[in-house]
């Protein structure tokens, strides 16, 4: 069931510690067949260098497993809250990348001080509030999801847009249209996070770059008339 989409994801998550972006089994990748209403994710605390194709577990967005010989990942039910609330997006990455999880707990916003950051995001990625112990005790993996999801309403972004937001007191999550561009994201986050940590270590009130500047890296790469690339983006 599911091979391609399988395939995928494990390749995917295969990606995260060849970019360093995870340590020991610290991260996870999903992706979505909108169609058939089923996710495939990575299976709970399996070493990478044990995982194959068909470790990849399948799971009905009500968090029910249709297939699969192992658990899934704890982070499942945050995965489908995204799903659910983003219909754009088709993969889903959490890491504990040092530099995004340095922001996380610091419970800052990365702002957007140059080009390489608005490349690929329009404006700060957002640091979630941290959960409530009410909403931890209820159902701590739903409730990052529903935070994440509030972040986003509450601030009236667009997840296409900034296609990131780092959890308080906790760690990165990224989302593209599949697997391998989630995973893509989960990469720029991190070093936008280094370059960012690095501008505040020169001087804490450097400020963020002009909006006119942010605009025209942003929109050449992602808007209407978008020029950057080889048209087949």
């Amino acid at each position: 069931m599911l091979e391609k989409l399988k395939q995928a994801v494990y390749e995917a998550n295969m990606r995260l510690p060849e970019m360093h972006l995870v340590t020991f089994t610290w991260g996870n990748v999903s992706g979505i067949d909108r169609e058939k209403g089923l996710m495939v994710i990575k299976p709970s605390g399996v070493e990478y260098e044990n995982l194959k194709p068909e470790d990849m577990v399948v799971m009905d967005l009500d968090g029910n497993k249709v297939e699969g010989r192992y658990n899934p990942s704890t982070d499942t039910k945050t995965h489908i809250v995204l799903y659910k609330a983003f219909p754009q997006i088709g993969g889903v990455v959490h890491t504990h990348s040092p530099y995004a999880v340095g922001w996380g707990q610091a419970g800052r916003d990365i702002p957007c001080y140059g080009t390489t950051h608005a490349d690929y995001f329009y404006g700060s990625v957002p640091c979630a509030r941290s959960l409530t112990a009410e909403e931890i005790e209820e159902d701590y993996e739903y409730n990052t999801g529903k935070v994440i999801e509030e972040t986003f309403r509450e601030r009236n972004l667009n997840p296409v847009y900034v296609p990131a937001v780092i959890c308080r007191n906790h760690g990165p999550f990224t989302w593209g249209k599949d697997p391998a561009q989630a995973v893509y994201h989960a990469g720029v986050l991190e070093e936008v996070a280094k370059m960012a940590m690095y501008t505040i270590q020169i001087d804490l009130a450097t400020p963020a770059a002009p909006q006119h500047i942010q605009d025209k890296h942003f929109m050449r790469k992602h808007g209407p008339n978008a020029y950057y690339g080889q048209g087949n983006a």
